[in-house]
């Protein structure tokens, strides 16, 4: 069951590095281990909200704008796709629409 919530296959992702502070490598019974500060820790879930409440995925995007391209694609289709993306970039810039 995880296997399908989790599937696993390359990792398309792009990441982007918010900062080298607030880790490093520690030792704990004889093995390395990545200690990240709790600061490190709050850095992180503030950004990853603000990115959850204000951006869409490059694929997501690419599907809609897809949409608009598509000959098969009803003016209704096109214009929620439109619109869709007129609030992404909207959203992009740190406001929700």
């Amino acid at each position: 069951m995880a296997g399908d919530l989790f599937p696993l296959g390359d990792d398309t992702t792009e990441y982007r590095k918010l900062t080298g502070d607030f880790v490093s490598v520690d030792s704990f019974r004889g093995q390395e281990i990545l200690a990240v500060e709790p600061e490190g820790l709050r850095l992180l879930a503030e950004a990853a909200f603000a990115d959850i409440n204000h951006l869409l995925r490059p694929a997501h995007l690419k599907q809609l704008a897809s949409i608009l391209d598509d000959p098969e694609a009803t003016a209704n289709d096109r214009f929620v796709a439109y619109d869709l993306l007129k609030n992404a970039n909207i959203a992009a810039g740190g406001v929700l629409p």
